[in-house]
């Protein structure tokens, strides 16, 4: 899909030095790719993974994970951390379970069933310093506040696709107008976002990040 963020030419250029973290990761990411299945993009990987390379962080939570493969290359980037990662389908956290045990990372990360949200209500203690959410767009809000109370002090938070193909910034971009929903709350989670005591900066790598540091003191 083209870009309504970044040039595509720009996007190819970035993307010629694309560097997989090793052969089994990459073939999941093109089979996924070639299913269309929503995975990171890879641009968005190699700016993930120069993040992770200065956070270094030890307990990782991800919210949506589709077909585990940014778990799993979680868990190879950070060969320290654990890495806990939430999936509300079933039938998408099974494909998850057996990928991460294809790639002989199933003591390195945990699935669970559920919603992100209802999840996270069984941690009582903060433990998590770096976290992603990539799951339903209309939801951002609520699983950012329950992240929150889950993260440590200065973890960050990273949520993926917050400018949505552009269609954050302009409803022209909704050609079918068929996103309005996710276009407003995405709107609305972005304008707290702007309000949070935290730190948060919007990047328009990928299909647009949002970066924040929970500061809790």
């Amino acid at each position: 899909m083209k870009s309504n963020i970044t040039n595509d030419k720009v996007i190819d250029y970035i993307n010629s030095y694309y560097k997989p973290l090793n052969h089994r990761l990459l073939e999941l990411r093109e089979a996924g790719e070639a299913n269309n299945v929503p995975i990171i993009m890879r641009e968005t990987e190699s700016f993930l993974s120069f993040l992770l390379e200065v956070k270094k962080p030890k307990k990782i939570l991800e919210i949506g994970t589709a077909i585990g493969y940014s778990a799993a290359f979680f868990a190879v980037k950070c060969p320290d951390a654990e890495v806990l990662t939430i999936e509300k389908k079933p039938e998408m956290a099974e494909i998850a379970i057996k990928n991460i045990e294809n790639l002989n990372l199933e003591n390195r990360i945990r699935v669970l069933k559920g919603d992100g949200e209802d999840m996270l209500k069984d941690f009582h203690d903060p433990m998590f310093d770096f976290i992603f959410i990539d799951a339903a767009k209309s939801h951002y809000e609520r699983f950012f506040k329950a992240a929150c109370k889950a993260a440590v002090d200065e973890a960050i938070i990273v949520s993926d696709n917050v400018l949505q193909h552009g269609m954050t910034v302009s409803n022209e971009y909704d050609v079918y107008d068929k996103h309005r929903t996710n276009i407003r709350q995405m709107r609305a989670f972005v304008d707290f976002l702007d309000t949070y005591g935290g730190t948060t900066g919007l990047l328009s790598q990928g299909d647009g990040l949002a970066l924040t540091i929970v500061r809790k003191n």
